[in-house]
């Protein structure tokens, strides 16, 4: 038998490593493969043959994983490009040096396309004993066809958990305020729009929605009239009908080539401020915090990530399980249960599945009943956390030993 090789890719969340615990379970139960490495940082890190193994890994060391967040592999942030030859020879080799018959790549629509890419690249030039398998997570729930991505239910669990904390605390004042809570989604509004689960969302902006000045301060201004308070959740991927991003922070790119936005809830914050319709605002960036907090996880969400990961190490038996993504689909719309099914990385790469907008209620008045019915069995149920020392036990990061 020969080895298998899993990594991750792009932003963490806070069940990625329960995927890779998935893989490393499966083949403990199943063994197709002899051994089972972890790619540190990536395809970037691979590139440079730096791996651990963790064919071997105590039930102890696996559980505390899955509740472990962030990339515990490490990740990278690393553009495997077609014209690149010179990479995906060396990749080949790599793999051909070590003896790895498959690469379970877990990441988002980045990751995806370096699925695609490999598998491309190796049917192109008849190389037929290595094989490229992709895992989604993001928690954009930004991915095509699969029903929704792991990752995505704690972030939106921790997001309406800190709506509603916070909505307590800025009501203990008698004084007029808006509070502006800024969440990720560059492109999509899913995180966004996860914060009305709270039931106490005023205002909700994301990119699907061309942001108009005029119509939002107007739909403050009668909130605070009505209640005295208002409380907004704006995406930081909201940009106004010229495709402006309402963000500041739109200098740089990260190395995808992807903007990197930050500022949306301070420049909402002077959009208020200056035109006189309140004199105090407060803002909130969830920033790292949405995707790395992990002592909230969903347990349907870790638990659907350890079984993807289960999963994509089944569909590796067959010898031809190639170039594929391996997603989630909901079995029955009246009760909450998923299936994994199978589809080409290459149909998932570089796509975006935008938050729909028949899902949102008019002048930004939040979401529709069918909205939340697709959300909330997301975010259901709380994992029992192995603690230590008063905190939640989390595994040393293998690119740390």
């Amino acid at each position: 038998m020969s080895k298998c090789i899993v990594a991750q890719s792009g932003g963490p969340t806070s069940v990625i490593n329960a995927t890779v615990a998935g893989v490393v379970k499966a083949n403990q139960l199943n063994p197709i493969y002899d051994t089972v490495l972890g790619g540190l940082n990536g395809i970037e890190g691979i590139l440079h043959e730096k791996f651990v193994d963790l064919t071997n890994m105590s039930e102890e060391e696996n559980r505390i994983l899955q509740q472990t967040p962030a990339s515990a592999l490490g990740s990278c942030r690393y553009k495997l490009k077609r014209d690149n030859v010179e990479d995906f020879e060396k990749l080949i080799k790599i793999m051909d040096k070590y003896d790895i018959e498959t690469l379970f790549y877990t990441g988002g629509n980045d990751s995806m396309d370096t699925v695609a890419a490999l598998s491309e690249y190796a049917k192109e030039h008849n190389i037929t004993n290595h094989r490229f398998v992709g895992c989604p997570k993001t928690v954009d729930n930004d991915l095509m066809h699969t029903d929704h991505c792991p990752g995505f239910g704690s972030a939106a669990k921790f997001i309406a958990t800190t709506a509603l904390q916070t909505w307590l605390d800025v009501n203990v004042y008698t004084r007029q305020e808006v509070f502006i809570l800024e969440t990720m989604g560059r492109d999509a509004g899913w995180l966004a729009a996860s914060a009305c689960l709270s039931g106490i969302v005023d205002v909700l902006i994301v990119p699907e929605v061309p942001f108009d000045k005029d119509l939002f301060l107007a739909k403050v201004a009668a909130c605070l009239k009505e209640k005295n308070k208002c409380y907004v959740v704006v995406s930081e991927g909201a940009r106004f009908a010229d495709g402006r991003y309402i963000a500041a922070g739109e200098a740089k790119n990260d190395g995808f080539g992807h903007v990197v936005l930050g500022g949306a809830g301070k420049n909402i914050e002077e959009m208020i401020l200056e035109s006189g319709t309140a004199s105090r605002c407060k803002v909130q960036d969830l920033s790292t915090a949405q995707r790395c907090h992990a002592s909230e996880q969903s347990l349907v969400d870790v638990t659907e990530s350890f079984r993807l990961g289960m999963s994509a190490h089944m569909h590796s038996a067959n010898k031809e399980f190639t170039g594929k993504m391996v997603g989630v689909r909901r079995r029955d719309i009246n009760e909450y249960d998923v299936e994994f099914f199978a589809i080409d990385a290459s149909e998932v790469a570089n796509y975006v599945k935008n938050f729909p907008t028949d899902w949102l209620l008019a002048n930004y008045s939040g979401i529709t009943e069918e909205a939340y019915n697709y959300m909330r069995p997301l975010i259901e149920g709380n994992p029992l956390l192995v603690m230590k020392d008063g905190l939640p036990a989390y595994v040393k990061p293998f690119y740390m030993r």
